[in-house]
């Protein structure tokens, strides 16, 4: 008789996908949906609040600089039971790959909204969805 003890189950993510207009308004909409659905599986106040501002920042970047005509860009957040969150901002310009910028050198005139995303996550990174978009990644 095997007696190996039961598999311990995890709790499942909690996971959020939309796919939003490439507009200023859904810009705005990525965040309030955002902090809805942190609230509602909740998520603790501080990381709410990381999460808005990043969440903020990757929809404006989506918007601005990942935009082609018809084009939307989608918005993914999974939330593990090891307080661990990850937000995905997916466009469609895959040749427009942001970059970190350079923490020792003076304030510059563009890119400041991702020294904000480096400063309020562990980490972030640029991947390729194919066929020719790209999903920016930020854990926290």
């Amino acid at each position: 008789m095997n007696h190996q003890p039961p598999p311990q189950l995890t709790a499942p993510a909690h996971t959020f996908t939309q796919l939003l207009p490439s507009t200023p308004r859904g810009a705005r909409l990525a965040r309030h949906l955002a902090v809805t659905a942190l609230r509602s599986w909740d998520v603790p106040p501080e990381l709410t609040e990381r999460a808005e501002l990043v969440v903020a920042e990757l929809a404006a970047n989506a918007v601005t600089h990942g935009r082609l005509p018809g084009r939307g860009f989608r918005l993914a957040l999974t939330y593990d039971a090891a307080n661990l969150l990850r937000i995905e901002a997916t466009d469609a310009r895959g040749d427009r790959l942001p970059h970190h910028p350079p923490a020792d050198t003076a304030l510059p005139t563009a890119g400041r909204g991702l020294l904000l995303v480096s400063a309020l996550c562990h980490h972030w990174e640029t991947v390729a969805h194919p066929p020719g978009g790209k999903t920016v990644v930020a854990h926290l």
